[in-house]
């Protein structure tokens, strides 16, 4: 046999017992490192902070519910410059049991979401309330107790959002998220203090069946009767800027539903006519904390990528901010500055793993500079 191309030949031989010294570093998923946008801005030792809200002056009012550990410091507080200051003043701290929810109205107010719930007590009677504090002059002007027939055995009310369009003095609106298998929304007239259970153990609030998450490296399917990571129903609540829309998201779903507030806060609207209204949104993640940009933009919290959400008005879906340090991520708001986010580590808590408390301290809270 004649061999044409001696010299193509060699080359080939020879390139096939090369053997390189090194390789390239092995791809990774770049999901899995910081996106270089989050910041931590807070850590705490002795209590945990779950409710946020950016005030319109600037300050950041943090929540520290005692439904899971109780604790001596503030139960409501500003904080700037790693110091915690009671908010709106210490001597009113006593007034509050374990404030989680907040939000800001369109009137710069602070509502707080009082879930009534005590570590190794459960839920306190008469505790779970929404108080009004006007940050101008640092007063509580209003609260509004949450009752039964409204509130059931298993209610936890969670979150709340304020809509200022409808009623004489506005409308509130709360999840209750349960500890059982009851979960609603909950209306609130917010001049009368009337309180209506709207959408109760239907598909827009319940937890979906046969759900699984993947949470901080640990497989875990729903199961109402034992629960292995946290769970329940509606939770996430946003509104949209012109007070029109309200968002939600059940907690085990990666569903996002809205509603017109128009026919959430009607008394005369029939259950029927509730239920029609509601538009599902898609899928977006696991959620829990979510906040609404000036342009409509809504930002939910997604606990299984450690990462936040855009969802725009279009409809489009973004990862905006991803970190491995976000644990979590649980209550969120929309600040001048960016977005805050206290990081929940709920996934660890003693109840998920065989009475073991896999909580790291110490407890954070992140800033996440928006992309430009």
């Amino acid at each position: 046999m004649t061999f044409l191309y001696p010299a193509i030949l060699a080359a080939f031989l020879g390139a096939s017992t090369f053997i390189p010294s090194a390789y390239a570093a092995d791809t990774t998923d770049k999901g899995y490192v910081s996106s270089g946008n989050v910041e931590i801005i807070g850590r705490f030792q002795d209590a945990q902070p779950s409710g946020i809200a950016a005030l319109p002056d600037g300050r950041l009012v943090l929540g520290f519910p005692r439904s899971v550990k109780d604790h001596a410091g503030p139960r409501l507080a500003t904080y700037a410059n790693d110091h915690l200051t009671p908010f709106p003043d210490a001597a009113t701290q006593d007034q509050f049991v374990s404030p989680l929810g907040m939000t800001v109205d369109a009137k710069g107010h602070l509502w707080v979401l009082d879930e009534g719930m005590l570590a190794g007590k459960g839920t306190i009677a008469g505790a779970q309330k929404l108080f009004e504090i006007d940050p101008g002059s640092n007063k509580v002007l209003k609260v509004l107790t949450l009752s039964a027939p409204t509130l059931l055995p298993d209610s936890h009310v969670n979150d709340v959002r304020i809509d200022l369009t409808h009623g004489k003095a506005g409308t509130a609106f709360i999840t209750d998220t349960s500890t059982g298998v009851h979960p609603a929304l909950i209306v609130v007239d917010l001049a009368s203090g009337r309180q209506r259970r709207i959408l109760a153990d239907t598909k827009p609030v319940m937890p979906e069946t046969g759900f699984v998450a993947v949470m901080d490296g640990r497989a875990a399917r729903y199961d109402a009767s034992h629960a292995k990571m946290p769970q329940g129903g509606a939770n996430g609540i946003g509104i949209s800027p012109d007070q029109q829309t309200l968002y939600w998201q059940p907690q085990t779903s990666r569903r996002l539903y809205s509603a017109p507030t128009s026919v959430l806060s009607d008394r005369t609207a029939t259950e029927k006519r509730i239920e029609a209204s509601v538009h599902d949104e898609g899928e977006t993640g696991m959620g829990d904390g979510m906040a609404t940009g000036p342009d409509g933009a809504l930002y939910i919290t997604d606990d299984e990528r450690h990462a936040i959400l855009k969802h725009a008005p279009d409809g489009t879906i973004s990862v905006i901010a991803h970190d491995p340090r976000m644990i979590e991520p649980d209550g969120l708001t929309y600040g001048k500055d960016g977005l805050y986010s206290t990081i929940g580590q709920w996934a660890r808590l003693p109840d998920f793993h065989d009475g073991k408390d896999m909580q790291e301290l110490p407890y954070l809270v992140v800033k996440i500079t928006l992309p430009q």
